[in-house]
């Protein structure tokens, strides 16, 4: 599947804020974002205008989709999904989100970012409940057991994860043992339990149009 590679960094800084997209890095002094916190392109240090309705909630749903990694038409799905479960449209779509298997990957702790799960997903480092998953996009579901692979376990990659793990840090929907290098997803997070600023409702809007 098609996947944006450019310089996340411009991502960030088209969104006005800190989407967390290079994991420990935008946390020190080397995030760009510190230098430059104004939009890319020619014109992006010029003062910003002011936003239509439609712009602001477009604006939300690209923030959305690229905090996730998610392309445009898979997205699109993941609302549709959304919209034909009960509860909350908004709430669903980002429970959807986050059970994702590389995102799942990284708010265990095992990656830094989520493009750094979604590799780690790829190169086949994951099993899912035993059986070997390589697929990113894989969703969870709640009492599923998410662990390293035996031999992917001599990796100082996931080593130094285990050490930099804090317990206390440990989402409410997820739990971990680092010493056996597994993860379960306990049940479907609840909206106040996902650490993100955003406003999903105005997605819904934009897409109820």
């Amino acid at each position: 599947m098609a996947r944006y590679a450019g310089p996340v960094c411009k991502l960030c800084r088209r969104e006005g804020e800190k989407l967390f997209l290079k994991g420990n890095r935008c946390v020190t002094v080397k995030c760009s974002f510190e230098k430059k916190s104004y939009a890319p392109g020619q014109h992006g240090a010029s003062q910003r205008t002011k936003l239509s309705e439609y712009g602001i909630q477009l604006r939300e749903k690209q923030k959305v989709r690229r905090i996730y990694g998610v392309l445009e038409r898979q997205f699109h799905n993941y609302f549709q999904k959304a919209d034909l479960l009960k509860g909350v449209t908004g709430e669903n779509l980002l429970q959807l989100l986050e059970s994702r298997l590389d995102n799942t990957v990284y708010r265990l702790g095992f990656a830094q970012s989520r493009n750094q799960a979604r590799q780690m997903v790829k190169h086949r480092h994951f099993y899912v409940n035993g059986r070997l998953v390589d697929i990113p996009s894989y969703l969870v579901k709640q009492g599923d057991v998410i662990s390293v692979k035996e031999k992917s376990k001599r990796l100082a990659v996931f080593h130094d994860s285990m050490r930099r793990v804090r317990d206390e840090d440990m989402y409410p929907w997820l739990t971990l043992d680092k010493a056996k290098m597994e993860g379960t997803f306990v049940e479907k997070p609840n909206r106040t339990d996902i650490p993100i600023q955003v406003q999903e409702n105005l997605i819904v809007e934009l897409y109820s149009k």
